[in-house]
């Protein structure tokens, strides 16, 4: 204000004391309009318990201190605008050797994933020699880790990384492990793959605590239900489904009208048959002749349709060779399989082999399978059947939780 402008009335001065409660001014303008009017206006950004931007107005007379808030539209607008700002979460992701090709992918779908790399090395006795550049950039920031326990021999090396990135300081740290391991054998029953799971469970349960808390652990379509309650109170387990990506790419056949969906067991009817209600179901179970196990198709009927062959995940693959043979000779038009997990051990994806143009007693029109096991994934790139569903859009979203 200028040096000439007179000083304010002594009606003011008495009101300005009403607005010392008030508990932050900012962007504060007096003006002086003559001698026998003056207005003052004062921003308020911070008030407590109200919405920000609201503004008092004090003119000269006898009216009153007038107390103005925003419009509703412009409080809807601010609020959506501060909402959507206070959504996006920074993550350095950081990832393993096998994992590059996932975590590049993830990064592409949000610029708030910023790829970190670990130098991977060995001592000369073969134990891991595991250096993270720039360690202390990462402190108080959100970190997450992708991991991929394909074999035995590279859990420990990955193990030595989880267990330190906690420790560094950061804001919050997730597992990302897409494919959760569970023993070698096609039924979670068996003693083998309980061990496996619930051991596995326990080991990551002692993760330490970042200093946000508990890891967060996402992973896919797990194998057993029960496995949700094999971890500690140092885990949260967060559990993704990949049938989304079928049902996007379901939509896009020409014959769409025309699918339905087969399990080729009650255990893949009971994980996967609500997210697939809409469609056609029919369900198949094994029994056994002698000394083999066949399937047959308990309900439902496959005539004349476009047959997508559900589960969880496929090994050596003969459970779904059989369901195929079962719904050939039931008349299905065509046949194709989605497994969330592709992991083929001993290359066991070159039995399936493709139709030739729906001839669905000679094979399968497409196998879909998703970028879980990063080893399988690069050995089946553009050979027929197969197509890749990427799960790095839902990995992404998963992060932002």
């Amino acid at each position: 204000m200028a040096a000439s402008s007179p000083p304010l009335p002594s009606y003011f001065l008495s009101r300005r004391k009403s607005l010392s409660s008030f508990t932050s001014f900012k962007h504060c303008s007096i003006s002086l309009h003559d001698e026998k009017r003056c207005r003052f206006r004062c921003h308020i950004k911070s008030f407590e318990n109200q919405p920000p931007n609201w503004s008092v107005d004090v003119l000269s007379g006898t009216e009153p201190v007038h107390l103005n808030s925003p419009s509703p539209m412009t409080m809807a607008s601010a609020s959506a605008s501060d909402s959507s700002v206070k959504t996006v979460k920074r993550v350095c992701l950081f990832y393993c050797d096998e994992t590059k090709a996932l975590a590049e992918r993830i990064a592409a779908e949000s610029d708030a994933i910023e790829l970190r790399n670990i130098n991977w090395r060995t001592f000369e006795d073969g134990f891991p020699n595991l250096f993270i550049p720039n360690a202390q950039g990462i402190r108080g920031q959100n970190v997450a880790f992708l991991a991929s326990f394909s074999s035995p021999s590279v859990i420990f090396e990955q193990l030595s990384v989880i267990y330190a990135l906690p420790k560094l300081f950061i804001s919050s740290f997730t597992l990302v492990l897409p494919f959760f391991p569970t023993g070698t054998s096609e039924r979670m029953e068996d003693e083998g793959d309980v061990a496996t799971a619930f051991t596995l469970a326990r080991i990551l349960s002692n993760i330490p605590t970042s200093r946000g808390g508990p890891t967060s652990l996402v992973t896919f379509d797990i194998h057993a239900l029960q496995e949700r309650f094999y971890f500690g109170d140092n885990i949260l387990p967060c559990f993704e489904s990949g049938i989304p990506l079928l049902m996007n790419r379901l939509q896009q056949l020409p014959d769409s009208d025309k699918i339905s969906i087969a399990f080729p067991d009650d255990g893949a009817w009971k994980r996967f048959h609500k997210q697939l209600q809409h469609f056609p179901t029919i369900v198949c179970n094994k029994v056994r002749i002698g000394d083999k196990r066949i399937v047959r198709i308990k309900e439902g009927e496959a005539a004349g349709r476009h047959v997508v062959i559900v589960d969880d995940l496929v090994q050596s693959g003969g459970t779904l060779i059989e369901c195929q043979k079962a719904l050939a000779a039931d008349g299905a038009a065509k046949i194709s399989a989605y497994v969330t997990h592709g992991i083929f051990p001993n290359r066991s994806w070159q039995r399936f082999e493709h139709d030739n143009g729906g001839r669905p007693e000679n094979g399968l029109t497409y196998f879909w399978i998703t970028d879980s096991c990063p080893g399988t994934v690069k050995e089946v790139m553009s050979k027929a059947p197969f197509e890749i569903l990427s799960l790095a859009g839902s990995i992404a979203s998963a992060l932002q939780i």
